[in-house]
């Protein structure tokens, strides 16, 4: 076994994915024995990502089992492995803001970018390590997902260089296809349940003393998912958070909506500045979590 493990957040998303592969390449190429893992199932878009280029999934893991571990696209504790307080951390990538605390010294390389993958691509690039093509392809992957084909608000100047370089590695000619083909994979809904799509892509946050749980989920049609509104509040409800925020987000026209349970209404729509009409919230232009849904919350609460 590795001596040192490297995973990505619970429920993991493509950039996770690729992120804990990209990660685990550049050190295991500056000398230390590492091996890549995931916190969950790959989840549709994934797949994709994974079948297109011949990749096999992680291993799955919930607890560590090597002394050291580097955490990728995360850094909290909530989103991370059962027993991190017993573990040493040696390593962090990620583009998240910080709420980590350690009792020893360890490497962070963190960057308000759009993605880990593009992270990885300069940490790679700085230290003259070669990308292989089926990595490459990895890493674009990752920074399609996160920034939505660099539509997001989160994209940033460094996004736009990877992504091109990337592609030229991989041998992707043509990178547009392929992105709205990668991100359509994940919006097929019809065969996943309830409880699937809330979990699917769910991170859980604490906020002025307020357990929250936000989940999003990418779709072409938003009144498709609100169809299932009632099955998604039983399996809200079911799950047992203080609040729950259900995102619904249209990659094509790059709006959302999302549906609220708890106890705090009256916070949330001052969060947005929008009314809830049964549950839901109209929330246009908003496409990122981190960047256009956590932080007006954190400033409410």
């Amino acid at each position: 076994m590795a001596q040192i493990q490297v995973f990505g957040h619970k429920n993991p998303d493509t950039d996770t994915v690729v992120s804990a592969i990209g990660a685990s390449y550049l050190l295991n190429q500056q000398g230390l024995d590492t091996k890549a893992f995931a916190q969950g199932k790959p989840n549709a878009e994934t797949q994709y990502v994974l079948d297109y280029f011949k990749v096999e999934s992680l291993p799955i893991i919930s607890e560590a089992t090597s002394a050291e571990v580097v955490l990728v696209d995360h850094n909290e504790a909530a989103q991370s492995v059962d027993n991190l307080a017993d573990v040493t951390v040696n390593h962090i990538f990620d583009h998240h803001k910080f709420n980590f605390q350690n009792a020893t010294p360890l490497y962070i390389t963190a960057k308000p970018w759009g993605s880990v993958a593009t992270i990885l691509y300069f940490e790679l690039q700085a230290a003259q390590i070669e990308i292989p093509a089926q990595l490459a392809g990895l890493l674009l992957s990752g920074i399609i997902s996160d920034t939505l084909l660099l539509k997001s608000p989160t994209t940033t100047d460094w996004d736009r260089q990877a992504l091109p370089s990337l592609a030229r590695l991989a041998s992707l000619d043509d990178v547009n296809s392929y992105g709205l083909a990668m991100l359509k994979a994940g919006t097929d809904l019809s065969t996943r349940s309830d409880q699937e799509l809330l979990d699917g892509d769910a991170k859980s946050f604490e906020m002025g003393g307020h357990q929250f749980r936000i989940g999003q989920v990418n779709t072409v049609d938003i009144d498709d998912v609100l169809a299932r509104q009632a099955g998604l509040e039983t399996a809200m409800k079911a799950e047992g958070y203080e609040d729950f925020l259900f995102v619904i987000t249209d990659i094509l026209n790059s709006n959302s909506k999302a549906l609220y349970l708890g106890d705090t209404p009256a916070s949330i729509e001052a969060a947005f500045g929008k009314k809830l009409v049964n549950n839901v919230i109209d929330l246009p232009g908003v496409v990122s979590r981190k960047k256009q849904v956590v932080p007006p919350l954190e400033g409410q609460f």
